[in-house]
């Protein structure tokens, strides 16, 4: 869906913003028209920004929006005053520390729900390394990137599990028929260093 020089662009975008939202910036809606991109950008997508600390790796900010709600720039723009600023798990981020985070994109395609109804149709549907899982049941709701699993080195099983277990469910409340799993799938930009290079991450293994 996207190209490198896309992703590149999405990357740069976000870690514009947390700049200057970290710097002390005051941002408006008016502010995505400030920014040149293709007509691809102002179309409705999905998208995360997740920060890491350099070069530890260790996840410094992620949030962003799993379905089509905005036009991609302002979906970059909020995600990445949010993870940057509002992610509950963590303070906001100072601006001592601009020059010890790289700013990673994940552009999202749009959730689909999954229609199978077996536990192990489920487990066959997913991949590991190449969708991402949205669990929902009832009031709870949990996601988790495609890259997640692979970071942590899960099969798909675990995958599930962990997805429950982060929507505040029981590991094993995939498996239940009133348990709403949906799966997308997501290409990813990362910075290889604080405000350096940016490569697409490849995942599947």
């Amino acid at each position: 869906m996207y190209t490198d020089e896309e992703g590149r662009l999405a990357v740069r975008i976000a870690r514009d913003v947390v700049e200057r939202k970290v710097s002390g910036g005051v941002w408006s809606r008016q502010d995505a028209f400030s920014y040149e991109v293709p007509p691809k950008f102002h179309e409705k997508r999905g998208a995360f920004v997740t920060l890491n600390t350099y070069p530890a790796g260790e996840l410094r900010g992620c949030i962003g929006y799993p379905y089509p709600i905005l036009p991609l720039v302002e979906t970059l723009i909020q995600s990445a005053i949010n993870a940057a600023t509002r992610d509950p798990r963590f303070f906001p981020l100072s601006p001592k520390e601009l020059d010890s985070v790289v700013v990673e994109v994940s552009l999202l395609t749009p959730p689909v729900v999954l229609k199978a109804v077996t536990p192990k149709e489920k487990l066959d549907a997913v991949e590991v390394g190449v969708h991402g899982l949205i669990i929902e049941k009832g009031p709870y709701k949990g996601l988790l990137l495609p890259q997640v699993p692979v970071e942590w080195g899960w099969d798909v099983r675990e995958f599930f599990e962990e997805t429950c277990r982060k929507a505040g469910l029981p590991g094993n409340a995939w498996k239940e028929a009133d348990t709403e799993i949906s799966t997308f799938t997501a290409e990813i930009f990362k910075e290889k260093t604080p405000g350096g290079e940016v490569v697409r991450e490849g995942l599947k293994r």
